[in-house]
């Protein structure tokens, strides 16, 4: 009875502790979010070139003001922790072994963590239906479509080039990839060797580039300016040197590069294969001597020359 009665005001004079975690918690998490959504959320990659672009740094953002204050509250309960309850001199009792509310607790926590769970699973399932120009191939047969006629690229990967051909300006194709500003675009990714993947950095595209298959990748570029293209799929020993650079140009800046390359081009477009969406070397007969020829450099680990494999 002594010892219950010495004890009682103790219990009853503890402060709130979940009270002053959650206010701690609550005030952290509200000026990290507001942070991160206007602070970092803009400079985060991607960046906003393109409409793909755009989509990704929106999910970044929303996914990191959600996880921020799942992390929050684990840190400020550490740190409560480590400060109010730490054990103190003197004292070796142990704790018990079963706090007064832990299980509701618990409860709370797999509650929370569970819809927390759910709903971005529902988010990032949106996220890559609505915007249908996510910048991820979908395959030769895309379930999500931009609305409109978008204009058509071919991205050609090749140990180790990547190579573009416009159908729309008699299948030239050039090594820089030129693209023009707020005109859908609609990426046919194809391989000539092994796997390959193209890598529009700024852009926010990527999608794999395998040998017979035309994979299917769509964006809208917002803003004008360069960006980096890289293969991003291990494909050899220079794969770390296969890279180029593209442009996004205005409509009438695009227009006027185009129809001037396909007049300079001419001779070459000649010797090249008819446009289509892939192409073997095992079907076509010297492909790597006609992109050679064309002045290419590349087409069925041709790509340095006919002495392959010397190195560059």
């Amino acid at each position: 009875m002594a010892v219950e009665a010495v004890s009682r005001p103790a219990v009853a004079g503890e402060p709130r502790h979940g009270l002053r975690i959650l206010l701690v918690w609550l005030v952290a998490s509200v000026s990290v979010d507001l942070v991160i959504w206007f602070v970092w959320g803009p400079h985060l990659p991607p960046g906003n070139m393109s409409s793909s672009a755009q989509s990704q740094q929106f999910d970044f953002k929303v996914l990191g003001v959600v996880a921020a204050p799942v992390m929050l509250l684990i840190y400020v309960y550490f740190g409560y922790a480590l400060t109010f309850w730490r054990q103190r001199p003197g004292d070796e009792e142990d704790g018990p072994a079963t706090l007064p509310g832990a299980a509701r607790i618990q409860a709370m926590w797999i509650s929370i963590t569970t819809v927390l769970v759910l709903l971005v699973f529902a988010f990032g399932t949106y996220e890559l239906a609505a915007p249908a120009g996510a910048g991820a191939g979908e395959g030769s047969s895309p379930l999500f479509k931009p609305s409109g006629k978008p204009f058509q690229v071919q991205v050609i990967a090749q140990q180790w080039l990547f190579t573009y051909r416009y159908p729309s300006y008699g299948g030239m194709e050039t090594r820089q990839l030129n693209l023009p500003a707020n005109v859908p675009i609609e990426f046919h990714v194809t391989s000539l060797d092994v796997i390959h993947s193209f890598w529009a950095i700024q852009l926010g595209v990527k999608a794999d580039a395998v040998q017979d298959v035309d994979n299917v990748a769509y964006t809208t570029a917002k803003d004008t300016g360069a960006f980096e293209v890289r293969c991003a799929e291990l494909c050899g020993l220079w794969h770390g040197a296969m890279f180029n650079s593209g442009e996004v140009m205005t409509d009438a800046a695009f227009r006027s590069w185009a129809t001037r390359t396909e007049s300079q081009l001419t001779a070459a477009t000649k010797v090249l294969p008819p446009y289509s969406l892939t192409y073997s070397p095992n079907e076509i007969k010297g492909l790597a001597k006609l992109f050679y020829a064309a002045g290419i450099n590349g087409a069925g680990g041709d790509y340095y020359g006919l002495n392959y494999p010397n190195q560059p």
